[in-house]
């Protein structure tokens, strides 16, 4: 007569290769917890908190960089006389970066597309001064005037030219759409710009302030 055994058969235990492969799926995923890092929505670290908004730049800075403009600005025949005199010391005087901050009272002579040449008493010879009007606003006068602006802020030279253009577009709106520049020759205006001294034969003043009288 067979006996039968009572005790329950051994569990199957597993096999080495498997613990192995646990032991490695374990590692990953506390490699992956300890490389993770929480990024709450709307802080610093939310990368879509981070890109660039041109719009958002204009609005916030121009107003910044107009009144900057307007307390430092320069009554032109005395910043011309200065630049003639001595281009060197006019330039550390009066500049940032080589942007001269200027106020101007004068009669808008010739123009053509929205670049006025304005007449002003007073000007030495040959230098003649002209105003950007629009539609299009050119150079990077506004960006670059208050020294308080720079490449490092930004990501990138895409970023740095767009924040200048974003400047130029808040200018326009804010200063200049009110403006028929269609029929301003005759007229006398009074301005509040910066220039860069590129021809010293020829001011293109981009303003912060225009006012036609």
């Amino acid at each position: 007569m067979s006996q039968h055994s009572d005790l329950a058969p051994l569990p199957n235990r597993p096999s080495r290769t498997t613990l192995i492969t646990a032991a490695i799926v374990v590692a990953v995923l506390a490699a992956i917890a300890l490389d993770t890092t929480v990024v709450r929505i709307g802080s610093d670290q939310d990368v879509r908190a981070a890109v660039f908004s041109p719009e958002a730049f204009g609005a916030e800075t121009f107003p910044k960089v107009q009144a900057n403009v307007t307390s430092r600005a320069v009554d032109a025949v005395e910043l011309a006389t200065a630049i003639a005199a001595d281009p060197k010391a006019a330039e550390a005087k009066y500049s940032v970066g080589g942007v001269y901050p200027v106020k101007l009272e004068g009669v808008v002579g010739e123009g053509k597309s929205g670049l006025y040449f304005v007449d002003i008493a007073g000007i030495p010879a040959p230098l003649r001064l002209r105003v950007q009007t629009g539609p299009a606003i050119n150079g990077t006068e506004l960006r670059d005037a208050t020294g308080e602006i720079s490449f490092s802020q930004f990501t990138n030279q895409i970023e740095y030219q767009d924040a200048g253009s974003a400047l130029n577009k808040e200018m326009k709106k804010l200063v200049l759409d009110g403006i028929d520049n269609a029929a301003l020759t005759g007229k006398t205006i009074a301005v509040v710009g910066a220039f860069k001294l590129v021809n010293p034969k020829s001011w293109m003043i981009t303003p912060v302030s225009l006012e036609v009288k």
